[in-house]
């Protein structure tokens, strides 16, 4: 097979879009479903069907994605093995700023142990703006939170979403509640506001900004509370308890996505490897 096509179908299965797998592997989408009825040709099995507007995958192609990661792996780790005494540009590494802290040291100094002579480059954006990054080569890999029913990327860990106050619990009596919570994009924020508004629980939305310097500086002054991921949660942050009856929060996965095209030294097997490194025993 292909590896190429490979390299779209696992695109269009990372991303759920022809259109946004045929921009990371820098193809038209027409070339995409080319390459896609090629693989149908060669496996002899129908990999795609039709829900409603969209496409999903067969039972058949279902299990195709197992064996092309794999191939896909196999081969850029060869790749990079070949190439590891040569110089190469920076990683670039994408990671929202709510898990600068808390995710993205620990990645770094599994990559470092792996890569010691390899050069690194951190941008931190929303998870929504990393993604486009991705799409457009602009970086290699990307932490990002993704729902438990996706696909996308390798799994770092499981996480759950809490509600949290900087010390000053009083807020949690208040009329209406404060609110100082990530932009709209977020997971936690759409959550929060739905669920809110469902309990029927007043509430006055304060703030909003992609930074959890920000956020997190508020909290600590009392503007408000707050809606994140318990492992973005720091030292001078109180979670609030289950008897202050908040709406529960969704549980999410935090991945590393890798560029369809990857850095030499930052292929799927490198991202794989990582994840199960960082990942802690159950």
């Amino acid at each position: 097979m292909d590896i190429e096509a490979l390299r779209s179908f696992i695109a269009f299965v990372d991303t759920g879009s022809f259109t946004r797998a045929a921009k990371q592997v820098c193809r038209t989408q027409g070339a995409v479903s080319m390459q896609m009825k090629k693989l149908e040709e060669e496996a002899g099995q129908v990999l795609f069907k039709k829900n409603g507007r969209y496409l999903t995958l067969t039972d058949q192609g279902q299990s195709l994605v197992s064996y092309a990661r794999r191939i896909v792996a196999m081969h850029d780790e060869v790749l990079g093995s070949l190439a590891s005494h040569a110089i190469h540009p920076p990683i670039r590494i994408g990671c929202p700023d709510d898990y600068a802290e808390s995710v993205l040291p620990q990645l770094t100094e599994l990559l470092i142990q792996q890569l010691p002579q390899q050069s690194i480059r951190i941008h931190c954006d929303c998870s929504t703006q990393l993604r486009l990054m991705l799409d457009n080569g602009e970086i290699d890999i990307a932490i990002l939170t993704r729902a438990p029913e996706k696909e996308e990327g390798y799994l770092l860990k499981h996480d759950t979403g809490v509600w949290v106050h900087g010390g000053y619990p009083e807020l949690l009596a208040k009329q209406t509640l404060p609110l100082v919570m990530y932009e709209a994009d977020c997971k936690f924020h759409s959550s929060a506001i739905d669920g809110l508004e469902k309990q029927a629980k007043n509430y006055h939305l304060v703030c909003t900004t992609s930074s959890a310097t920000a956020i997190k500086s508020l909290l600590k002054r009392g503007v408000g509370i707050s809606a994140m991921a318990r492992s973005s949660v720091s030292p001078g942050l109180v979670v609030v308890d289950q008897t202050a009856n908040l709406p529960e929060l969704p549980a999410v996965d935090i991945v590393v996505a890798v560029a369809p095209i990857p850095h030499p030294m930052m292929g799927a097997a490198m991202a794989a490897k990582l994840c199960a490194e960082f990942r802690p025993v159950e």
